[in-house]
């Protein structure tokens, strides 16, 4: 059986969206939610674009690469401003946003 081109990158955005998901919901029960702001909005907009990207690549889209591209510039800044903050899962998600963020780059 032949192994999807993108089968390992897949896995990553998946990983990631979660990751990001549970971090954005985790944000907003915090205490000082506005100092989470930058947080969350980077949490939603990270798992936003790896879901997209996860279909554009299923549909094969023709932009994929730019999509990657993009996606590991979103991750990338995701990672870091969880970084930024001490919660675990903060720790957590930028743990997996930047292993995702080099998962896109790799794949391009």
């Amino acid at each position: 059986m032949k192994k999807q081109p993108y089968a390992e990158l897949i896995e990553s955005l998946k990983e990631c969206i979660d990751a990001c998901n549970r971090c954005f919901d985790a944000c907003l029960n915090e205490e000082n939610v506005k100092m989470m702001a930058d947080c969350i909005r980077l949490d939603r907009e990270c798992a936003d674009v790896c879901s997209f990207l996860e279909q554009a690549i299923t549909r094969h889209s023709p932009f994929v690469e730019e999509l990657i591209n993009l996606c590991a510039v979103i991750c990338q800044a995701c990672g870091d401003e969880c970084r930024k903050h001490t919660h675990d899962h903060c720790q957590k998600c930028a743990d997996v946003c930047l292993m995702c963020a080099d998962a896109c780059r790799k794949a391009v």
